[in-house]
């Protein structure tokens, strides 16, 4: 599946941005499990043709300030980066940011070609923000309204806000514990998400609703 952008012939990519809470309370085991969890993404989608073919990831983490530390890239050029815990929890300033990147990286669908496929947003934490996630939020959705994206997000752990998961993102779930095996979970569930994804544009070009998210496994829930 391609379309003709400046000239040339450009695959449609899948566009999977993992949002990472990287604050002091995941220093130790929690982010070692996390860091793991992004490599067992990796390896994990590099078996699956379709998801080769067509899935770009980027990651962007958030402690006392958020950065893109890997930008959108083809995951067979992709590298899990190495995290550092340590700070607050500026969910807000990486929203902003996750617009921002949206708005630079993602091809809209326009009358004359077919843009990107839907992108994919897994957004983990262990806390609450502590910044200003409501202006955060309101710059990522003034460019979703042209770039609709599904939004997941993961609460780990007794931490975690999830009345405020449940207003930033499309679906919010929760593991009650943020063990390294619980974690591990999660993210192989992740994985899960962006092969069952990868499978339908490739099979078919239309992403259903809730991006045809896989069953949960026990210990992941959707709170009430």
């Amino acid at each position: 599946m391609t379309f003709k952008f400046e000239n040339a012939f450009i695959s449609r990519r899948l566009p999977v941005y993992l949002l990472l809470d990287t604050s002091g309370s995941m220093a130790g085991a929690p982010l070692q499990a996390v860091e793991q969890g992004v490599k067992l993404v990796c390896e994990e989608l590099m078996n699956t043709p379709q998801a080769v073919e067509t899935a770009w990831i980027s990651v962007i983490t958030f402690g006392s300030q958020a950065a893109q530390v890997v930008v959108l890239t083809e995951l067979m050029q992709f590298t899990p980066p190495h995290l550092q815990a340590g700070g607050s929890t500026a969910m807000g300033a990486a929203l902003h940011l996750l617009g921002q990147a949206i708005d630079q990286e993602i091809s809209a669908n326009t009358s004359e070609q077919k843009g990107d496929y839907k992108p994919l947003i897994f957004l983990f934490t262990d806390g609450a923000p502590t910044d200003d996630w409501e202006t955060g939020l309101s710059a990522l959705r003034s460019r979703t309204q042209k770039k609709p994206v599904t939004l997941v997000g993961l609460g780990c752990g007794a931490g975690a806000k999830i009345s405020t998961l449940q207003q930033i993102c499309d679906v919010t779930l929760k593991l009650a514990d943020a063990t390294p095996d619980a974690i591990q979970e999660f993210f192989k569930w992740v994985s899960q998400s962006i092969k069952t994804a990868s499978i339908t544009v490739a099979g078919s070009g239309v992403q259903g609703p809730g991006a045809n998210l896989p069953p949960l496994s026990p210990n992941i829930q959707i709170p009430i």
